[in-house]
């Protein structure tokens, strides 16, 4: 036994984030023999690999999206409840990003190597909460490591639409964003009349069967928008960009990334992403000997801790 970090633990190739200990990839980008998957959102979980290791919501929503072509072998696992794939014990535990999102605590040779996938600290009632764990190398999304980036509290922002009298065109991701919008309406916005887009109501459905109800909420009526009754109206990016000329709404899009904000004045900043502060939490809970970033810019994370902890940038 050896408790030597291994530099070479987790490479990138064209396939993705690759283990060869385990010989298995991380969200891989293309399909592969061999997959642990973290979350179902489309950019971490692609269809066709032949065998998958992840949870059972995001088996269910890999299920709902891809049907047939969604993968040969799924073999499901709780939070908590090791197995192992080649040489290398993988755990999941809870990541806070969307209902079945986990993160993946990989031990070999007396090293613990936990990637997080995408991850949230924030509370959010149609998911699981986050939970640390502490590891040696922490491998982390980066999205917004940078410290003048700093997510608003989403309540205030969906307090909102409280002032919003007319009805609302809501744009949002389908799977995740759109849940939580639901919730945090029904508990922030409760006057507010919540219309889905009907490729949402089946994503709705898997929620409520996993045990998490999105709160009150209707399908979508070509007649009911006609009328001013403080209706909200939640569609994925594609039909929101289709009504760009909607008339008597006042239109949202909700995300994290200032560049899909319909301007200035009427935006709704609700990420289901962690900020500067958030992964500084991060790494003063998993307590890592090594930073290791993906997904966007790690110099400012290099910066940070300087001689006390080394951070490398995967991507």
């Amino acid at each position: 036994m050896t408790d030597t970090i291994l530099d070479d633990f987790l490479i990138i190739n064209p396939n993705g984030l690759y283990c060869k200990y385990g010989d298995f990839y991380l969200d891989p980008v293309q399909p592969v023999t061999t997959a642990v998957i973290s979350h179902a959102h489309a950019d971490h979980a692609v269809s066709g690999n032949n065998t998958v290791y992840c949870t059972e919501a995001t088996h269910a929503f890999m299920a709902l999206r891809y049907g047939r072509n969604v993968g040969k072998c799924f073999n499901l696992a709780g939070y908590h409840s090791a197995f192992a794939v080649g040489g290398v014990k993988i755990t999941f535990i809870s990541a806070g990003h969307m209902l079945g999102s986990a993160q993946v605590l990989m031990e070999y040779n007396g090293v613990r190597y936990l990637y997080t996938g995408d991850y949230k600290v924030q509370p959010d009632a149609t998911c699981e909460p986050i939970e640390w764990v502490e590891a040696d190398v922490l491998i982390t999304e980066s999205t917004f490591a940078d410290p003048s980036v700093l997510h608003p509290d989403p309540v205030a922002e969906i307090k909102k639409l409280n002032d919003v009298k007319m009805n609302i065109l809501l744009g949002a991701y389908g799977l995740g964003k759109s849940q939580r919008l639901i919730s945090l309406i029904n508990e922030y916005a409760p006057q507010k009349r919540i219309l889905v887009h009907h490729r949402i109501m089946p994503i709705n459905a898997i929620y409520a069967k996993m045990g998490y109800p999105v709160g009150r909420h209707e399908i979508y009526g070509r007649k009911l928008m006609k009328k001013q009754e403080e209706f909200v109206y939640i569609v994925p990016p594609f039909t929101f960009d289709s009504y760009i000329r909607a008339k008597d709404v006042k239109r949202f899009f909700a995300s994290g990334w200032e560049n899909l904000q319909v301007n200035k004045q009427d935006t709704l900043f609700i990420s289901d992403h962690v900020d500067w502060n958030d992964i500084l939490m991060a790494v003063e809970q998993v307590k890592p000997k090594q930073i290791w970033t993906l997904h966007g810019n790690g110099l400012h994370l290099k910066k940070h801790f300087g001689d006390k902890i080394a951070v490398k940038i995967l991507n």
